[in-house]
């Protein structure tokens, strides 16, 4: 399993959450919400510091993670983050 995030989307992150080199953001699963790839559930972000990563990667000094918690809801598939550009905001697809 592996995580993609687009140049666009690493740029909307880092000015919507004012982060900057050395954060850190976690995907995590949520209850609720549409759009993820196990009906009801879908993908929050919270800027934490990594406790048990199962997956990262770092772009522009900033790490992009899912704990192992969460990897259940992945089942072995990867994730990319795009940014939506009409709607301005990350979009993510699941690749098996």
């Amino acid at each position: 399993m592996k995580i993609n995030v687009s140049d666009q989307a690493t740029n909307w992150y880092e000015e919507e959450l004012n982060i900057e080199s050395g954060d850190a953001i976690r995907f995590f699963v949520r209850y609720g919400g549409v759009g993820g790839r196990i009906p009801g559930f879908s993908l929050g972000i919270n800027v934490e510091e990594p406790a048990n990563m199962h997956t990262s990667v770092k772009k522009n000094g900033i790490v992009y993670f899912i704990d192992e918690a969460d990897a259940w809801y992945f089942d072995n598939h990867d994730l990319t983050v795009t940014l939506d550009e009409q709607l301005d905001e990350p979009q993510f697809i699941y690749e098996s």
